[in-house]
């Protein structure tokens, strides 16, 4: 399994990050749901509007796919007046996972 860890601050000031979330929930998820390989996320973030995605990807390729395509810059396009800087992008080698299995929205 492979995970792009991808870095975000909102400006809080134009949009709450419950707002950003839902948005997110509505315009990124189901994209990435179609995307092979697309194995699950974990968006986490801090009351300042700091967080990070953690997207789950079956194997190494199809974790850089979504790169070469473009598939994640449309993603990431779709929140540019939103956020203070360009977000961050790495992707890591999961090499040990243990989550309860409970879906938390």
């Amino acid at each position: 399994m492979f995970a792009r860890i991808t870095m975000f601050e909102i400006d809080t000031l134009r949009i709450s990050l419950d707002d950003a979330l839902e948005r997110f929930k509505e315009l990124v998820v189901p994209e990435a749901r179609k995307r092979e390989g697309y194995e699950g996320m974990y968006v986490m973030r801090t009351p300042e509007g700091k967080g990070l995605i953690v997207s789950l990807w079956a194997n190494e390729e199809a974790a850089t796919a979504g790169i070469s395509s473009g598939y994640y810059e449309e993603q990431v396009a779709k929140f540019l007046t939103l956020y203070h800087a360009p977000p961050g992008r790495e992707h890591y080698e999961v090499v040990f996972a243990e989550a309860p299995g409970i879906t938390r929205s």
